[in-house]
């Protein structure tokens, strides 16, 4: 009796180890391959960031697949658990993730004129240094709180930066304001949709003169499940 309960016992875990999905680590090698197929297979574009300041619903764009794979895959992976908003600079963007985990490998850039920095727009931080390609982090994301233009400080960085704005960009940097110093030189992913004042309140605490804020500021990310 007892040998026949034990040889249930090793049918049950081993069916359940074998219909638990394993995690396919990215590398540098193999990132375009197991992203691809990762994005194909979890077809989830919308979060919530939750924080001790409310919560902004966030919208992911399917035409940047390597990175709404990457960030979905990482959510579900729980590499978000620990995470924080662990730089403000207000009128420009607040940055978040996890630091004491790095990640070893980095993200084909991913740009598109369509989506640029406008106020609650979300893009990966990158290294500036020694990356000609401009890949994007794995992991370190941010989020644009940046200010209002005038009409003159428009055209003229525009120019400046050689941007080509459309007609709908510029008025969304005169009305809703932005950081267009960024534009097509990090990717953009994504964009708050609901929770612009959480952002407003992220950006406005108190930092150390290294944009640390004074008191920490943790978050949690959750899937918004697609309807059926």
């Amino acid at each position: 009796m007892i040998r026949n309960n034990l040889a249930l016992l090793i049918i049950f875990f081993s069916l359940f180890s074998c219909s638990k999905k394993e995690e396919k680590l990215v590398t540098k090698e193999n990132l375009r391959e197991v992203l691809t197929k990762y994005g194909e297979e979890n077809r989830e574009n919308e979060i919530i960031m939750e924080t001790s300041f409310g919560n902004m619903r966030i919208r992911l764009y399917d035409d940047t697949p390597l990175h709404r794979a990457n960030f979905i895959k990482l959510i579900k992976e729980g590499h978000y658990e620990n995470a924080e908003f662990y730089r403000v600079v207000n009128e420009f963007a607040i940055q978040g993730g996890d630091l004491a985990k790095k990640l070893d490998y980095t993200i084909p850039a991913e740009f598109n004129r369509k989506y640029f920095h406008k106020k609650g727009a979300l893009a990966m931080a990158r290294f500036d240094e020694n990356n000609p390609e401009m890949e994007s982090s794995s992991s370190e994301f941010y989020i644009i709180h940046g200010g209002k233009y005038a009409g003159w400080e428009i055209d003229e960085e525009a120019e400046s930066y050689g941007l080509k704005l459309t007609p709908e960009q510029r008025q969304t940097y005169l009305t809703t304001g932005g950081d267009m110093s960024l534009d097509q030189k990090y990717t953009v992913f994504g964009e708050v949709i609901d929770g612009f004042d959480v952002i407003d309140k992220i950006a406005s605490v108190k930092i150390f003169n290294t944009d640390k804020p004074l008191k920490k500021i943790p978050l949690q990310i959750k899937i918004i499940e697609p309807a059926k």
